[in-house]
């Protein structure tokens, strides 16, 4: 005796202990697989257990009342333990490959994070179930500023400083706190239900990577891309390092414009030009003033020399420029090269001196004389008060600034020259503007094409050097006693670096290597490739998954991370890293602001998924279009929790609607149908056809919008169908066969098709909606295998669409219906008459679904007629023309108490004429019209319109009520 025949005959077997507790008819005697684990656990939620009919045959289980977000964690660890997150990989097969976007290892999930998990997820899931071998690789970045600034904090809770511990303390005390807290990102991920190869996640510190990152570097340095020199950077005082153009946030802000007298050497005290600018400190470090050569205010100054305040009589020389805006402040430009970034462009073009003034943690040094070791913004306030004694400060006034900010520690950054190292960009951003040129590589969506080309057109070289103690150190060594800028070694190691010394310098020679780190940065723009086992390209993930398929991210990082990857994938492997970069937008809040702990208007994914699940969660973020924002808020959640739960109660009804288990005929019929051929569609009836054909129909758009990345599409498409088509007309259609025809026959039919639809409409949503969908398709019978690695349904299925437009004819013919039993307050459990007028062959196939018909209009069955010509009463009756060719006559008499109905309405027409009247006396005084706003008058008028209307559409409802009363009479 098999497992389920066991345990209909003894119900005991199916405890809550039980392992076999679902309807055994929905699991073969040979299954490939375990269900999942919440199938095991926690029944008290849930009865799953067979009980016994009066007929002694096993009964559907019983679902709970919604879908329990509770189990979503141990299906997705049941999908984990079964291996089917990992690749099958076939070798005559083209693999779909996605690297995601490492997160920083200091981070907690946001938004950002769930709109790429979603999107990466989805397509994921989809090319897995088209069968391709599929290849999601996870990993998280070592986030080099905002991992030390994290560590920074800790220790300095403790009463510790980073530089009282040493660098190889303080590394080791960063590699505890990684190892500590370093996963919460990673399981937040995964609650997601990112389907990613975990046994693959990688962390850009990883060994194989980090040898990766040298290597690059050794190249680059080798075909002389990497060079070392003092240029302008953006600087943080209290990191103490330089940070990429990514991490400078801009921020407008409340300032002050100060303006200070400029004296001219050799002149008169009348002589003099007043300077306006937002930071005077800087001035210890002006190198020239310059004025706009068409301003004629300072012409005769041009050429001659003027006096920096409170520098002992330094002399800088007045010039002119076009650069100079003659219309902004005074139009006099103090040129200061060591502190401006436009200033730096304009001293080197001009062949000026750079001159820098601040010490590294934000300090004036001595150039600045008396102001030496001041605070950059308490000198600011000491020069001030100076200048207003010496009678140089002219005035100050409030001004908007844009402040550059750091984005880890929201410092105000200090534009400062400083000693770094750069990558030359221009020969590797050439090969990358080609790619896009030549169809290699795709972007989505196309208008980002051409921001991409401009950047590149007109890049600048890229600074990698950060000055920290965490990353990826830099794989230079100097010689002690030399000079560090001509005398360097670049080595993959140590022991490589001595070995190239000692044959260059002799045995005794000494080596340290450059204490700074590599840029983030570096080592993501080599992601797609280290990951895989480059610089090993005998790997056999490198040959068997690169290039990769598609690099999805969030547009905001097109140029310092996308733009890079492609540049370094193309120098170091020869080939464009991804086919396609799809650039999803930003997540805003419900009124289209960015989300801040400012505003408050921070959505928690976590907390998110607890009230709403994560199938809902998902699918409001992946119906957003392609680069464009989207702004998320809870009415737009509680929404699709609905569809969540309208989905899982048609999976309800769908179960509790299919044959009992030990009828082994009926099941075998259905197994039998065949649906991929035109000969069965066309033997289905009306309902049934329809309902199959739009599915076909729908399978074939759902994988068109899949394939060319249109998810909201996707989303939307199945949504209309599921909700609009299967559940409120398909479902309900079913019930006329299932609970009205009497026949098995009949009702066989529409089970079959009622499991049919709702299984492939699991199949199409998965991606989407993974763990809802999962859930039910365990319920279902005959599944051999989960639906996670199930086939994609067939596409080109057979449809007719002549059959279609017959079922949309019966469905305007049932909404003509409803809408005429709502206009005449019809109570809704009331059945009404109805007579049908067609021509021959719509009232052929209309009168062959009297049922349905009567069943989706609540018609009484017995007292509806078809006929091709109005009936005797019609003149009492409610004509309603449904589409052309089909109308209906509803007896007045049938639906309302006419008398009544009469009453009803004239009390209603008094009362809008009352209304009416008060409009229109508002409407016709002067005063109103002359002295209300326009927008307020406008709305009288509409309402007066609009009230007008309804009292002609009352007016000719009761003159027919009026009418049929004198008719019956």
């Amino acid at each position: 005796m098999s497992l389920p025949q066991m345990a209909v005959s003894h119900p005991f077997l199916l405890s809550s202990r039980s392992a076999y507790h679902l309807n055994p008819l929905f699991f073969p005697k040979r299954t490939r697989f375990r269900p999942p684990l919440s199938r095991f656990t926690s029944f008290k939620r849930r009865t799953f257990a067979v009980a016994a009919s009066e007929n002694g045959t096993s009964t559907s289980p019983e679902l709970a009342k919604s879908f329990d977000f509770t189990s979503e964690e141990r299906i997705y660890d049941w999908w984990q333990s079964q291996g089917y997150f990992r690749p099958k990989f076939d070798p005559g097969s083209d693999p779909f490959v996605i690297s995601m976007p490492p997160p920083n290892v200091t981070g907690s999930l946001h938004m950002g994070h769930a709109m790429f998990v979603t999107l990466e997820d989805i397509m994921v899931r989809y090319h897995r179930m088209r069968g391709r071998p599929t290849l999601w690789l996870p990993g998280t970045d070592h986030a080099g500023i905002a991992t030390q600034l994290v560590v920074e904090r800790m220790l300095a809770s403790e009463g510790i400083k980073r530089v009282e511990l040493g660098r190889d303390e303080f590394a080791k005390r960063v590699w505890e706190w990684k190892e500590k807290y370093g996963g919460t990102i990673t399981n937040q991920i995964k609650r997601l239900g990112a389907s990613c190869d975990w046994t693959r996640e990688c962390f850009t510190l990883d060994e194989q990577l980090s040898r990766a990152v040298i290597e690059a570097f050794v190249r680059l340095h080798e075909k002389g891309l990497i060079y070392q020199g003092s240029y302008m950077v953006n600087w943080s005082p209290k990191l103490q390092t330089a940070v990429s153009d990514l991490e400078v946030e801009y921020s407008e802000e409340p300032g002050t414009l100060y303006h200070i007298k400029y004296r001219v050497a050799g002149g008169s005290r009348s002589d003099f030009v007043t300077i306006a600018t937002t930071r005077p400190e800087t001035l210890f470090g002006d190198v020239a003033i310059a004025v706009n050569p068409q301003d004629e205010r300072y012409s005769k100054y041009v050429g001659k020399m003027a006096i920096v305040p409170m520098t002992y009589g330094r002399h800088v020389p007045i010039i002119s420029d076009k650069y100079v805006d003659k219309d902004f402040g005074t139009g006099v430009l103090k040129i200061s090269p060591g502190h401006d970034h436009n200033d730096y462009l304009l001293a080197r073009k001009l062949g000026l001196p750079i001159l820098n003034v601040m010490n590294k943690d934000g300090t004036l040094n001595e150039v600045a004389g008396l102001y030496c070791g001041l605070d950059r913004f308490e000198a600011r306030k000491k020069l001030w008060s100076d200048l207003e004694e010496t009678d140089l400060a002219v005035k100050k006034e409030p001004h908007t600034l844009r402040v550059p900010r750091s984005q880890r520690g929201g410092e105000i950054i200090e534009p400062l020259v400083s000693k770094q190292w750069f990558v030359t960009m221009e020969p590797l951003a050439e090969k990358a503007l080609h790619a896009v040129e030549k169809g290699e590589l795709t972007i989505i969506p196309e208008r980002f094409e051409k921001i991409y080309n401009h950047w590149l057109t007109n890049i600048k070289d890229w600074c990698i050097s950060r000055q920290l103690w965490w990353g990826h150190r830099i794989p230079v060594w100097y010689i002690v006693g030399k000079d560090g800028e001509e005398d360097y070694i670049v080595a993959r190691s140590a022991e490589d670096a001595l070995m190239k010394a000692r044959d260059k310098y002799g045995k005794d020679v000494e080596i340290y290597q450059d204490p700074d780190v590599l840029d983030t940065w570096f080592s993501s723009a080599l992601w797609p490739f280290s990951t895989l086992g480059w610089p090993d390209e005998s790997a056999e993930d490198f040959k068997r998954f690169y290039p990769t398929t598609v690099l999805e991210t969030g547009h905001d990082i097109l140029f310092f991370w996308v733009a890079r990857m492609i540049m370094m994938g193309i120098e170091f492997t020869g080939t464009v890293p991804f086919s396609y970069v799809y650039l999803h937008g930003l997540i805003r809040d419900s009124q289209g602001r960015k989300m801040s702990k400012t505003l408050g208007n921070v959505i928690d994914p976590i907390d998110t998924i607890k009230e709403f699940g994560t199938d809902a969660l998902r699918f409001t973020l992946a119906l957003g279009t392609a680069g464009q924002d989207l702004n998320l808020s809870t009415e737009r959640l509680t929404a699709n929790k609905a569809f969540t739960n309208k989905l899982w109660n048609a999976g309800k009804f769908v179960l509790y609607s299919l044959p009992n288990r030990d009828n082994v005929s009926a099941w075998q019929k259905i197994q039998d149908c065949k649906f991929n051929t035109e000969e069965y569609l066309l033997r289905l009836p009306l309902p049934e056809c329809w309902v199959v054909s739009k599915l076909h129909m729908l399978i074939d758009a759902v994988t068109e919008s899949y394939n060319k990345f249109f998810f909201g599409d996707v989303g939307r498409e199945i949504y209309d169908f599921f909700w609009g088509d299967f559940a409120d007309w398909y479902i309900e259609a079913s019930k006329a066969r299932l609970y009205h025809s009497g026949d098995d026959s009949v009702a066989l039919v529409a089970q079959t098709v009622l499991l049919y639809v709702f299984e492939n409409i699991l199949k199409l949503l998965h991606p989407f909606m993974p763990f809802v969908t999962e859930e039910l398709w365990q319920a279902l019978p005959n599944r051999t295998e989960a639906l996670i690695i199930s086939a994609w349904p067939q596409t080109s299925l057979p449809r007719n669409t002549n059959l279609v437009k017959r079922f949309e004819n019966l469905q305007a013919l049932t909404r003509a219906i409803r809408n005429a039993r709502a206009e005449y307050s019809v109570e809704p459990a009331k059945r009404i008459s109805a007579s049908i007028v067609g021509s021959e062959e719509v009232v052929q196939y209309i009168s062959e679904e009297k049922e349905v018909l009567a069943l989706l209009s609540k018609l009484d069955i017995d007292n509806v007629h078809f006929t091709d010509s109005p009936p005797d009463d019609a003149k009492q009756s409610v004509h309603l023309v449904a589409s052309e060719g089909l109308e209906a006559y509803l007896p007045l008499a049938d639906m309302v108490d006419i008398s009544a109905e009469v009453e009803r309405l004239a009390k209603r027409l008094s009362k809008m004429q009352t209304e009416y009247a008060g409009l229109k006396a508002r409407l016709s005084s002067p005063k109103f019209i002359e002295k209300a706003p326009e927008d307020i008058v406008r709305g009288v008028q509409e309402k007066a319109a609009e009230a007008e209307e309804k009292i002609n559409l009352t007016k000719h409802r009761l003159d027919f009520l009026k009418s049929t009363v004198v008719l019956s009479q």
